[in-house]
């Protein structure tokens, strides 16, 4: 019988919040893994998009109740909940950009990161 790795608490949060995302439909999500880049202020962003702010803000909720179940913890920061075009919610290793469609594609992060890995978030 193979032996079930433990996980830890790095992925436990990505876990969380990729639930999160895919629960709520959220479009495209991705992970930029930026271990290895040398030069990164944390270990990841996750990346998606909502087609309205109604959305925008279901994710961002969700994401916060989710992974404060499952991991017990809070982010250490966000922004950008009073206008729902791009949230930031920072987990410190890693940090969580929910954005409204045209403001992803205005500052289309995953071109700026471009020498991170990238990881489509699937069912």
């Amino acid at each position: 019988m193979p032996v079930k790795k433990k996980k830890n608490a790095e992925e436990l949060l990505m876990d969380a919040i990729s639930e999160a995302l895919l629960e709520k439909k959220a479009k495209d999500p991705v992970i930029l893994n930026f271990k290895g880049t040398g030069h990164s202020v944390c270990d990841a962003f996750v990346i998606a998009h909502g087609n309205s702010r109604t959305q925008a803000e279901a994710l961002a909720d969700e994401v916060i109740h989710r992974v404060k179940k499952q991991t017990g913890l809070n982010p250490w920061h966000k922004e950008g909940v009073e206008n729902a075009e791009w949230i930031l919610i920072d987990y410190i290793d890693i940090v969580v950009h929910i954005f409204q469609e045209t403001q992803r594609k205005f500052f289309n992060l995953e071109q700026l990161w471009a020498d991170a890995k990238v990881v489509k978030i699937e069912d």
